[in-house]
């Protein structure tokens, strides 16, 4: 995964901001699933043999991002059409809006480290 820094929006990223609607999901279950989806989990299995631990990673885990609060995170640009492809998948769930956002020299260098982290 590469973040290209262009020279015209070389700072340009996107701050996504979303809110689940708790009643139109069918149960709670399905409500976690879009947590796990999105953030990944890690599920501990403890049988007689003994415990196993899996992580299963979600698609901030793949996405440079930086978290600004529980429901709102910032995105390389080049990442925009992912995001937008996983949250049409629940659009009839959860309300998502998008900001275009400047970021600082520090802000555009914690992506650029998340991704090569990643690789």
């Amino acid at each position: 995964m590469r973040i290209e820094v262009r020279k015209k929006k070389e700072n340009t990223a996107i701050l996504i901001s979303f809110d689940t609607i708790k009643e139109r999901f069918e149960s709670a279950s399905e409500r976690n699933r879009f947590y796990w989806e999105l953030h990944g989990r890690k599920q501990v299995v403890i049988k007689q043999s003994g415990r196993y631990e899996y992580d299963k990673k979600g698609l901030l885990e793949d996405i440079p991002n930086i978290p600004v609060s529980d429901s709102v995170f910032i995105v390389a640009m080049e990442h925009m059409k992912k995001m937008q492809q996983f949250f049409k998948e629940w659009q009839d769930k959860v309300e998502f809006e998008t900001f275009p956002v400047l970021l600082n020299e520090k802000k555009k260098k914690e992506l650029v480290d998340e991704l090569k982290e990643n690789e």
